[in-house]
């Protein structure tokens, strides 16, 4: 009751006397405080606007438009040809008449005021029709390494010079150029080129004619809906793509569509899991506060970011701005943490403080509290009935509306996790399922993400899918370990540093009346977590400086050996997933890379048949080549799988059946891959800190990472690769345990095979003489 009391501002009571009024300074000044504060960002706010508005000039350019204006009419000449003219004439007549001190000069300055500030406007739109321009050149990307051509050499002076100086984080959105709808013509022959080396003769020669016939009849009436589409709709991928793929799925979103991130692989800043929680909350938070003032360095994958995310059944994505508290859960219990006071960030020491409190309250759950988080891990359809039912009225709305208000999620987990003990590959394969599903009731899945905290101080992350893809979130969780290790830093007994005021109310439990239903919901996603094979490992033999030595792209030797590492591994081929972005679009998501190619089968089939080491080396830099231009061609727009799923959907819009798109769907992904790239290397000192390597993350099996839109194998693997610093690769492997022809452990031991392989393949044997100068040089 205390809390009740100081959040009242004022209570009065009347008496025969009168009315006895009696103030609370102290919530007064909390009402302030928290109002100014308000202001403030709305101020900011504003003037972010205004000057992403004008970019990619800036609002002091109007000034200098007007002065240069009047300083050339000072010199007896009319800049506008008779324009200021016009507008002096067509000043309202009663404006003039009603203000007798309106001399002539002063129509003149008005006048000018007015050319000056269209003008000015003019030279904005123009100036963004450049640089959307600009942008629209693609062709640097396929050029070669090192042999940059005039023209580049030309786009990449013009680009800085319309960029501006301090571009803030969402600068360029308006100047990004649309993504084009390919002509169907290329995306059929490029989808017959990928699937050439996954079908026989008769199949391949049936897939042509199927194409043709799509082409030929429903194809061109579909595209000419597309590009209707494109005109008006800033992307015409993206919409459709986060409903149908994400939100209007009623399978479990948990190991299908979420993913995760890990805490450094070999360093815990501090073992002490309040700590821990106290900086890596703070760290989260001051990322908010960069995106929302726009602080952030603008790149090609920024889409706006905010934290307090949710999915609500029915599925529909809910911003909510500035959220000044997190949910936290502990031992089946769910609290409010305020993280701001009177406007004021609370520092990471507090919150530690209040953290404690969290661990240290020895209060039970309530009935079926403890497992309630498993009506997000189940199926969506029981989920939604569930919320609709007992969750939209009474106690039950006032704590999910917390739980979905929040800026984000915490668990206290019970459990020691990371690289440790005399088993460190098991742990490790063991922390990466408990980031991706834990107990199936201790995240709540439908949340932005849900940070976890273990005992002995690790962390990291469980992030939904449908709001951001995973380089976003991996560049949000690069920070935030950056800031929590270097930035914010611990004491010497481990503790957060900073002050503690002892006077912050405890954080606030939150009451429910829980219904049976969730009992179903867990019994689905522990069969669900149950059938996942998870496997984690660093390669450490070599990284990406031995391969860059070769001039080879590291993505496209490890995707060749992973192709070589499926092929020994189930002795086929198989339709290969890889993603890549369209960040240099408006509005763009993900693309896929067919990564199983025909020169990369021939590669393949060549090392495993004996061949010589410089027909394999030369079939390598083909197929290597090959898997480079997909990746621009998905990059660049010309991808092959979002132009046929936008066809599908329209087909469905329209109530017609295609052959092709049928047979298309059906197709499995039998392989999914996806790298985690390392994006601000600038916030780690990896000379003087090499012990901070981040693990990355990875997906489920059965993730909506995986392909485009058709099926996923359950025969099938995910695998997760991040390439840290020049000698490290970390790979996330993960399948089924019930298709007993796959094994995360043994597919790992064929990826680890694979690299080394090609290694071996592509580095020339030395010579007696260049040995023998090898001895002597050491």
């Amino acid at each position: 009751m205390a809390e009740a009391h100081q959040a009242v501002a004022f209570q009065f009571t009347i008496t025969p006397e009168g009315i006895d009024l009696r103030l609370s300074y102290q919530a007064l000044s909390q009402i302030y405080l928290s109002g100014l504060r308000s202001w403030k960002k709305r101020i900011s706010r504003m003037r972010n606007r205004v000057i992403k508005g004008v970019y990619p000039a800036s609002p002091s350019s109007w000034l200098f438009v007007v002065i240069a204006i009047l300083a050339t009419m000072y010199m007896r000449s009319d800049p506008s040809m008779g324009l200021i003219a016009k507008i002096q004439e067509h000043l309202p007549v009663s404006c003039i008449q009603r203000t007798p001190y309106l001399l002539v000069q002063g129509q003149t300055m008005l006048s000018v005021l007015v050319f000056s500030t269209l003008l000015w406007l003019s030279l904005i739109l123009t100036l963004r029709f450049c640089l959307k321009l600009l942008l629209s050149y693609h062709r640097w990307m396929f050029e070669q390494h090192g042999h940059i051509s005039t023209t580049t050499k030309v786009w990449v002076t013009l680009v800085r010079l319309l960029s501006g100086r301090k571009p803030l984080l969402y600068s360029y959105q308006t100047s990004l150029p649309c993504l084009p709808v390919p002509p169907i013509k290329d995306t059929l022959e490029r989808y017959l080129e990928s699937v050439r080396p996954l079908l026989s003769g008769p199949g391949f020669q049936r897939m042509t004619v199927l194409a043709a016939q799509f082409e030929n009849s429903l194809g061109n009436r579909l595209q000419r809906y597309l590009k209707l589409k494109a005109l008006w709709a800033t992307n015409y991928v993206s919409d459709w793509w986060e409903e149908y793929i994400y939100l209007r799925g009623r399978g479990p979103i948990m190991v299908n569509s979420n993913y995760y991130g890990m805490d450094f692989l070999y360093v815990t800043p501090t073992p002490i899991q309040a700590a821990r929680a106290g900086n890596t909350i703070t760290a989260l938070l001051l990322y908010r506060r960069k995106v929302n003032s726009e602080q952030l360095t603008p790149v090609m994958f920024c889409i706006s970011l905010s934290l307090s995310t949710c999915v609500s059944s029915p599925d529909v994505l809910q911003h909510w701005q500035d959220s000044e508290f997190v949910t936290v859960y502990h031992r089946g219990r769910y609290f409010r943490l305020w993280v701001y006071k009177a406007g004021r960030l609370l520092s990471p020491r507090e919150i530690e403080y209040q953290i404690q409190r969290i661990l240290d309250d020895p209060s039970p759950p309530g009935p079926g509290e403890d497992r309630l988080g498993a009506l997000t891990a189940g199926d969506r359809v029981p989920w939604c009935a569930v919320r609709k039912q007992y969750f939209s009225s009474g106690v039950n709305k006032r704590s999910l509306d917390c739980i979905e208000r929040a800026a984000f999620f915490v668990t206290l987990d019970d459990e020691e996790q990371g690289m440790m003990g005399e088993d460190p590959v098991g742990n490790l394969d063991r922390y990466a399922k408990s980031l991706l599903h834990g107990k199936c009731y201790d995240r709540w899945f439908d949340k932005s993400f849900s940070v976890v905290v273990y005992k002995n101080g690790k962390n990291g992350l469980n992030a939904e899918h449908s709001w951001a893809d995973a380089p976003t979130v991996a560049h949000l969780w690069e920070f935030t370990l950056a800031t929590d290790a270097f930035q914010l830093g611990y004491t010497e007994d481990g503790h957060c540093k900073g002050e503690v005021e002892r006077s912050l109310p405890p954080p606030q439990r939150l009451t429910w009346d829980i219904p049976e239903q969730v009992s179903i919901s867990l019994s689905v996603a522990q069969a669900l977590a149950d059938d996942v094979d998870c496997h984690v490992f660093p390669f450490r033999d070599f990284g990406k400086g031995r391969i860059k030595k070769l001039k080879i792209s590291p993505d496209a030797f490890i995707q060749l050996a992973l192709q070589l590492a499926y092929y020994r591994d189930r002795k086929t081929f198989c339709l290969t997933y890889e993603a890549s972005m369209t960040r240099l679009f408006r509005e763009g998501r993900t693309e896929t890379v067919r990564s199983c190619s025909n020169e990369g089968c021939a590669f393949v089939k060549a090392v495993e048949s004996g061949e010589g080491p410089e027909h394999c080396r030369r079939l390598f830099r083909l197929a290597a080549e090959k898997h480079q231009n997909l990746y621009r061609l998905a990059m660049t727009g010309s991808g092959i799988d979002r132009h046929l799923f936008c066809l599908y959907v329209v087909s469905k819009y329209l109530g017609v059946e295609s052959p092709f798109l049928t047979e298309v769907l059906s197709e499995p992904w039998r392989l999914s891959t996806s790298q985690t790239p390392v994006q601000q290397l600038e916030l780690f000192d990896m000379k003087n800190h090499p012990d901070f390597i981040s693990l990355g993350g990875g997906f489920g099996p059965t993730s909506t990472t995986w392909g485009s839109f058709g099926p996923v194998a359950d025969d099938g693997y995910g695998v997760s690769y991040i390439i840290v610093g020049e000698d490290m690769i970390n790979y996330h492997v993960s399948c089924k345990h019930s298709f007993s022809e796959t094994d995360s452990h043994r597919f790992g031991a064929q990826i680890s095979r694979a690299l080394l392989d090609l290694l071996s393949v592509l580095t020339p044997a030395k010579t007696e003489n260049s040995q023998a100068q090898d001895k002597k040089q050491q």
